[in-house]
């Protein structure tokens, strides 16, 4: 068994004892691997471990990799800053899902370059729950507003919200972010806009992410922990 293979194990046995530690279980939590800097055969090794959605941060890099990739696998997220003038090569590449919607005028750009495609794109919407100013996401303040903009616009659909745990040694610093994260996705709920579905809360990576399930993540982005330190989760 490789490293990367004993890592997922791990992972994948820790996530299990987190989810049930508050009355959940390992189905309820989608683990995403991030694959940034890795090449496709380490990102095939990853799915030959059960590990089947995978993420990556730049459109560029993941562009050259996809073509690579051939083990089965059930979704491609990308989970980086995303700018506007990469949208169009992005949406070439069928992302499953969209992590990183933080304003406007970039579900703007998305809405527009996916018509041309005949389909949907799901998306989240980052928050900046931290305040730290290297992160990026819309302001707690503004999402509800945020909100109900994109829901208006054809060919997205908003499938709930993302965000970064604070930059700290202390794993539980982060989780009055992860349970701002939670409040604020039952405040939309309440709200009942159209295209909205708070289905996946993507937050916790190899640092946090088990302080992030047990205030309810759903969704975990996890690197390090499977690829070793030098890699750095989102």
């Amino acid at each position: 068994m490789t490293t990367i293979e004993q890592n997922a194990r791990t992972v994948q046995s820790r996530i299990k004892a987190a989810a049930e530690r508050c009355g959940r279980t390992a189905e309820d939590i989608l683990l995403v691997a991030v694959t940034k800097t890795r090449d496709a055969e380490t990102v095939n090794t990853v799915l030959r471990c059960g590990i089947s959605h995978f993420g990556e941060n730049k459109v560029q890099e993941a562009g050259q990799k996809l073509p690579f990739i051939t083990e089965p696998y059930e979704g491609f997220h990308f989970i980086g800053h995303l700018q506007t003038n990469k949208v169009k090569a992005l949406l070439k590449l069928n992302p499953s899902l969209i992590h990183s919607v933080d304003s406007l005028h970039l579900a703007r750009e998305i809405s527009a370059r996916t018509e041309g495609y005949g389909r949907t794109q799901d998306i989240l919407l980052q928050v900046n729950t931290s305040g730290e100013e290297s992160k990026s996401g819309c302001e707690p303040s503004d999402l509800p507003l945020l909100a109900k903009e994109v829901s208006q616009l054809p060919h997205l659909a908003i499938k709930g919200l993302m965000t970064i745990g604070r930059l700290s040694d202390r794993a539980e610093d982060s989780r009055q972010d992860f349970k701002l994260l939670k409040h604020l996705a039952e405040e939309l709920e309440k709200l009942q806009l159209p295209g909205l579905d708070m289905k996946w809360l993507s937050m916790g990576m190899t640092g946090d992410f088990e302080i992030a399930i047990e205030e309810s993540a759903n969704l975990v982005r996890i690197g390090s922990a499977i690829f070793g330190e030098r890699h750095y989760d989102r």
